[in-house]
């Protein structure tokens, strides 16, 4: 299954239409990604029906969020389920080990929509401990690179994370997916999910070919 990250809805509506299976809908590409205009999410609403997730983040940089940056988090959950299919977020403490609190009130607010804890996962010190506490707070799927910079780097750590939690939460395998990769990293991981923002040119546009190449690749047509 194949999950694109799109920062605009000209991307979000080209890549439903070459074979994504959701979306993940963000804003601001050079900064990572942070919570996208409700205007975008609900127009895309009139021009696609696959599945959309929408990133929430109040800003770019790191995952310790002040309380008022927490409040906002809640606000924007509520604001946006309505016509969401899903929310994507993720919160450490001081010491980058995932708040359980913080996260488990998004989780519970966002109900009964399922939640993403993103590659903030990738900074934590301890992954299996952090496994243990996402689940805990109800979690139905992570978006990581195994702790690496890219995926590639990563497979391996998210090889063994798939064989001990992989009944437990779905695993969405992210960071330098590609086309010319997804294959071998499908098999490899046996994850049931790959993630990919399909940009290949400057800018942060969706390749409309690239979704296609990815989507035919892991739906076994090549």
């Amino acid at each position: 299954m194949l999950e694109v990250a799109c920062f605009n809805t000209t991307s979000a509506v080209a890549a439903a239409h070459a074979g994504a299976d959701r979306i993940e809908l963000c804003a601001d590409y050079a900064g990572g990604g942070i919570t996208p205009a409700l205007a975008s999410l609900q127009q895309l609403r009139k021009y696609i029906n696959i599945p959309i997730n929408v990133m929430i983040r109040p800003r770019e940089g790191d995952f310790r969020y002040l309380d008022a940056e927490f409040q906002q988090m809640k606000s924007y959950i509520q604001l946006y389920k309505p016509d969401a299919s899903g929310f994507v977020f993720g919160i450490l403490d001081d010491q980058n080990h995932v708040d359980g609190p913080r996260n488990q009130a998004l989780v519970e607010l966002a109900t009964p929509l399922p939640c993403t804890f993103h590659r903030a996962f990738d900074q934590v010190p301890d992954q299996h401990e952090a496994m243990e506490r996402l689940i805990k707070c109800g979690f139905t799927s992570i978006l990581t690179s195994g702790g690496q910079l890219n995926a590639v780097s990563g497979a391996e750590q998210v090889t063994e994370l798939q064989k001990k939690f992989g009944d437990k939460i779905t695993f969405i395998l992210g960071g330098g997916v590609r086309s010319s990769n997804a294959k071998a990293l499908q098999q490899q991981t046996n994850v049931p999910w790959l993630h990919s923002a399909a940009i290949t040119q400057p800018g942060e546009d969706a390749d409309k070919d690239e979704v296609m190449k990815l989507h035919a690749i892991l739906s076994g047509e090549k």
